[in-house]
């Protein structure tokens, strides 16, 4: 339960807020010394269904690509709640990434969102602010949606 309120929290806040900048996600070959410490110690009711994909991990891996796309949007628009997102983001991986192969698709997600618009945009546009807001808009009805089907 813990999750959902994670969860609900979060994307309450993308529907009141837009992005930040980028949430420094760095992906290697071997996986991370803490990443295999977090495995040992994690719970065996965690690690026994973490494989099998949650209903909500479709919306959740979407909302995940938003935050990213935002998240450099946002940044590069130098708007004042820029600087949330990164923190936002990381409670989200925290929360749903029970292993690391769910963290590694979470932090994926928000990767592409956020490469995505880093690849193509320099300076803060009409069109980056008219982009930021439709991924707002379509963050609300997302966040909307998940709460009512998953919210409890």
């Amino acid at each position: 339960m813990r999750r959902a309120a994670t969860i609900l929290c979060l994307l309450s806040a993308l529907a009141a807020h837009a992005a930040a900048p980028a949430l420094a996600q760095q992906r290697s070959g071997r996986p991370a010394a803490s990443a295999t410490k977090d495995a040992k110690d994690a719970p065996k009711e965690a690690n026994a269904p973490a494989d099998s994909p949650a209903p909500y991990d479709r919306d959740l891996m979407r909302m995940s690509e938003i935050i990213g796309a935002l998240a450099f949007l946002r940044g590069l628009c130098s708007a004042p709640d820029a600087a949330d997102w990164p923190a936002r983001m990381k409670a989200l991986i925290d929360s749903e990434g029970v292993t690391p192969a769910r963290r590694d698709r979470l932090a994926g997600a928000y990767n592409r969102g956020y490469r995505g618009y880093a690849l193509t945009y320099r300076v803060c546009t009409p069109a980056a602010h008219e982009a930021a807001a439709r991924y707002v808009a379509e963050g609300d009805r997302l966040s909307h949606a998940l709460a009512g089907r998953f919210g409890g």
